[in-house]
Formats: C-alpha cells, sequence, structure tokens
C-alpha cells in the first residue's frame, strides 16, 4: 500500500509541475485533444501503461 501511495504522490507532484510551469501549454493540448482520433489516443495510452509496467518491472525487478 504505501508503494501505491509513493507512486499517486509523484502522480500529484508531476501533474502539479504541468499546471504550475506550463499552464498555456495544457490548455492549448485541451483544445487540440478533441481532433485526435480515438485510436491515437488509445494507442498513446496503451505505450504509456507498456512503459510504466516496464519502468516498474526494471526497478522492482
Amino acid at each position: 500500500m504505501s508503494d501505491f501511495l509513493i507512486g499517486f504522490g509523484f502522480f500529484l507532484i508531476i501533474e502539479g509541475l504541468v499546471y504550475a510551469l506550463a499552464p498555456l501549454v495544457l490548455v492549448e493540448l485541451a483544445k487540440r485533444l478533441p481532433y485526435v482520433p480515438e485510436h491515437q489516443l488509445r494507442l498513446a495510452g496503451l505505450v504509456s501503461v507498456a512503459a510504466g509496467v516496464g519502468l516498474v518491472w526494471l526497478v522492482r525487478g
């Protein structure tokens, strides 16, 4: 459970940094997001999940 909470904490840190350091970039991205095809969003999500699982696997092995 502590690993989950640490991971969630890092998620909040990264999200907070995006909002704090580049809010205009985030707004522009949100404006363009509806025009991205659904299959590209799914592929990006799956690649992110695979990269995250791979990274955890490498670190925790």
